[in-house]
C-alpha cells in the first residue's frame, strides 16, 4: 500500500502565562555601530540584526573560538587544567593586550585560560594554541575545522589572537552562533570564567574589559575586542529568569559606546520579546495509530526542548499543525522520524520541527500483522 499524508490541527498548549503586551512590533533601537545581532539562546530565534552577514575583522572576539578549541582539547583529555605549558619567544614578544607571562616560567593551563578570557592576553592565546596543536598555524586549522562544524559560513581564522590579517574575518551572525555554542557545549567553563571581573597574574591585576559585568547584573559574560579597523566590539550574554539573550556589537566608536549600545540592544530584547518553552524534550505531544505492531498507538515527541521567541502578546495566537505519514508500520524505533509539527501565527508559518517516536514499537506476530493488513485494505 502506498503511503499517504494525514494532518491533525490542534492549538499549542501554553506552558507559561499569556503575555500581557499587545500591539505592533516595536522596532529595534538605532545603534551607533557598524553591525549588530541579537538572538534568544534557547530558541535560536533572531530578534534583531543589522548587516549580520557583512564580513568584519573580529579582533579579540577571535578568542571565543580559541577558548572553544582549548575547552574541547581539555574535554578530550589532550590538555589538563593543572598542566604547565612552556612560553615561547613568539608569545612573549607578541603585540597587543597581554597577561604578562615570562618566557622562563611555564604557566598553568588554568592561568592561561584566565589570561585569555579575562585579560584578553595575546600571549595566553598563542601559548594555548601551541600547547594544543604544536603551532599557532596548526591551531588556526583546528579553529577553521570547528567553525565549519558549528556552521560558521562566513568565518575564517588565521591566528588565535585576532590580530589583523586580510584572511581573518567573520560576521555578526557567525559570532552569535559561536558564542551560543560555547555557552551550550561548555556551560561550566562559561560560568566559571566569563563573569570574573578581574584577574591577577605575575603580580599584575587587570580588569575584565566587559563593562557590562559592572553595569548590568543580568550580564554574566562574554568577550570584548578592539583594533583600529574593527572598532570597539562586544559579545554579551544576559539572563533574566529563564530567558537568555546573546548580543553582538561590532564597530562602536569607543569602549563606553560598545557597552551602552550592547545594553540598549539587550534591554530591547528583554522588554519587547519573550521566549516560551513550548514542549519539553520527550514530552508526549500526541499519539499516532501504528499498524502491524505489538501496540496500536505510538507517542510522538521532540528530540530536544523547543522554545519560541516572539513579540509579547503573539504566543497566545500561535497554532500548531501536526502532519504524519500514514500508515505507520512497525517496527519503529524510539527517536525515529514519524512526522512534523508546523507552528503558524496569523496564518504564516514561523517554525517547523521534526516529530519523532517517543518509544519503540516492535513488529507484531504473524496473526497480528495479517489482521492489520486486512484493516489497511478495507480503510
Amino acid at each position: 500500500m502506498h503511503s499517504k499524508f494525514s494532518s491533525l490541527v490542534f492549538l499549542v498548549s501554553l506552558l507559561s502565562p499569556v503575555f500581557c503586551f499587545l500591539g505592533e512590533v516595536v522596532p529595534p533601537p538605532s545603534l551607533a555601530v557598524k553591525a549588530y545581532f541579537l538572538k534568544d539562546f534557547n530558541s535560536g530565534n533572531v530578534i534583531a540584526s543589522h548587516k549580520k552577514n557583512e564580513r568584519v575583522e573580529p579582533a579579540s572576539l577571535t578568542k571565543v573560538m580559541t577558548a572553544y578549541v582549548t575547552f574541547d582539547a581539555i574535554k578530550r583529555g589532550q590538555l589538563k587544567l593543572d598542566q604547565f605549558l612552556p612560553v615561547s619567544e613568539a608569545a612573549w614578544k607578541i603585540e597587543g593586550s597581554k597577561m604578562f607571562i615570562d618566557p622562563k616560567v611555564p604557566v598553568l593551563v588554568d592561568d592561561l585560560l584566565h589570561g585569555l578570557i579575562i585579560q584578553s592576553g595575546n600571549d595566553a592565546a598563542i601559548t594555548l594554541a601551541i600547547g594544543v596543536a604544536g603551532s599557532e598555524a596548526q591551531f588556526a586549522e583546528l579553529m577553521n575545522k570547528q567553525a565549519a562544524k558549528l556552521g560558521l559560513k562566513n568565518t575564517h581564522f588565521m591566528n588565535s589572537t585576532g590580530l589583523p590579517d586580510n584572511n581573518h574575518y567573520t560576521t555578526a551572525e557567525d559570532l552569535s552562533i559561536l558564542a551560543s555554542a560555547l555557552i551550550r557545549d561548555f556551560p561550566l567553563e562559561y560560568q566559571r570564567l566569563y563573569s570574573v571581573k578581574e584577574y591577577t597574574y605575575n603580580k599584575i591585576t587587570q580588569p575584565n574589559r566587559n563593562r557590562l559585568l559592572w553595569l548590568d547584573p543580568n550580564v554574566d559574560g562574554m568577550k570584548t575586542g578592539h583594533t583600529e579597523a574593527a572598532g570597539y566590539c562586544l559579545i554579551a550574554s544576559a539572563k533574566r529568569g529563564n530567558s537568555r539573550l546573546v548580543s553582538v556589537i561590532l564597530g562602536a566608536a569607543n569602549e563606553a559606546m560598545r557597552a551602552t549600545e550592547s545594553q540598549r540592544l539587550l534591554n530591547y530584547g528583554f522588554q519587547f520579546f519573550e521566549s516560551t518553552l513550548v514542549y519539553k524534550q520527550s514530552q508526549t505531544i500526541n499519539t499516532l495509530r501504528i499498524y502491524k505492531g505489538q501496540q496500536e498507538t505510538i507517542p510522538t515527541t521532540l528530540s530536544k526542548d523547543f522554545y519560541l521567541t516572539l513579540p509579547k502578546g503573539d504566543y497566545a495566537r500561535v497554532k500548531a499543525t501536526m502532519t504524519s505519514r500514514q500508515p505507520l508500520l512497525a517496527p519503529i524505533k524510539a527517536g525515529q522520524e514519524v512526522g512534523k509539527i508546523t507552528f503558524s501565527l496569523d496564518g504564516k508559518t514561523i517554525n517547523e520541527q521534526i516529530l519523532v517516536a517517543g518509544k519503540s514499537v516492535e513488529e507484531a506476530g504473524f496473526f497480528g500483522r495479517m489482521l492489520d493488513s486486512i484493516k489497511l485494505l478495507t480503510n
